[in-house]
């Protein structure tokens, strides 16, 4: 019998992969199995999530620098540490939508107050709707964005030679599933005590989320904090430049596309 996930040699009374430490699984899938592997995974008290959510606080370095370094057992594997923020992003919104409304009021305000959409016509419609479709589809655009934010901390640390771009990658994924985590707990904070919108929230648990990406980084390579601030500001900066360029080109296509086709009126 080999084991289904490295196929090392295994002798029939063994319970985990002395190689790979998975699981045997030698039944059919039953919904207790099923139930029992959420509970190892998310639910018992010193299951994986719990204890890659924590020591991300305590020292992100040995979770990212053991991802990259080969370390795939104690902690939750990058891509499925993100998968799950994802998920807590889009249910972050089902929550506000319906049970937070007023939490809400201060973004469509903010985007909305400034801008007379129903005057424009087919056009103020596609606006409205772009903006909606912003608020629902926040993951794609969190995901589709990542490979910029990984390009300015790639480039301001080229100097340390030690992270290739797709090692930067995962650790922007780590950092930013995190600040995911972060966010949601203090949005919904805010939005059951109603202390603030949304938007005033954003300001406010901005400044702390980049302290945490500074201070991430400056366990990681090892520098003073100020340095490493620094160095993410300037990565920020790198990727808002970039953004910005994307975006104008998007809108710009966007805006010819409406014109030839009659939708805008100018």
């Amino acid at each position: 019998m080999n084991c289904k996930n490295c196929n090392n040699t295994l002798k029939e009374n063994q319970r985990f992969c002395d190689y790979c430490g998975s699981p045997i699984l030698k039944n059919r899938l039953t919904p207790k199995i099923l139930l029992r592997q959420i509970n190892e995974e998310f639910l018992s008290i010193d299951n994986k999530f719990l204890q890659t959510f924590l020591v991300l606080i305590t020292k992100p370095e040995e979770v990212i620098d053991g991802y990259i370094n080969g370390l795939r057992k104690r902690y939750i594997g990058v891509l499925t540490y993100y998968a799950v923020a994802l998920t807590i992003l889009g249910f972050q919104m089902f929550l506000f939508r319906n049970f937070f409304p007023d939490f809400l009021d201060g973004e469509n305000n903010a985007f909305m107050s400034g801008f007379d959409f129903g005057s424009q016509g087919e056009f103020g419609t596609a606006s409205l709707e772009f903006l909606e479709s912003f608020n629902d589809n926040q993951g794609i655009l969190f995901s589709i964005l990542m490979p910029l934010l990984a390009v300015g901390t790639w480039i301001v640390y080229l100097d340390k030679k030690r992270h290739n771009y797709t090692e930067h990658l995962v650790l922007n994924l780590y950092m930013t599933a995190q600040t995911i985590y972060f966010s949601f707990i203090i949005y919904l904070l805010l939005a059951i005590f109603k202390v603030v919108d949304l938007i005033t929230a954003s300001l406010i648990i901005t400044p702390p989320l980049m302290l945490y990406g500074a201070y991430v980084l400056n366990r990681i390579y090892k520098s003073t904090f100020i340095k490493s601030l620094l160095r993410y500001l300037a990565a920020y900066i790198i990727y808002m430049i970039i953004f910005s360029v994307t975006m104008a080109i998007i809108i710009a296509i966007i805006f010819v596309y409406l014109f030839v086709t009659g939708k805008l009126n100018v």
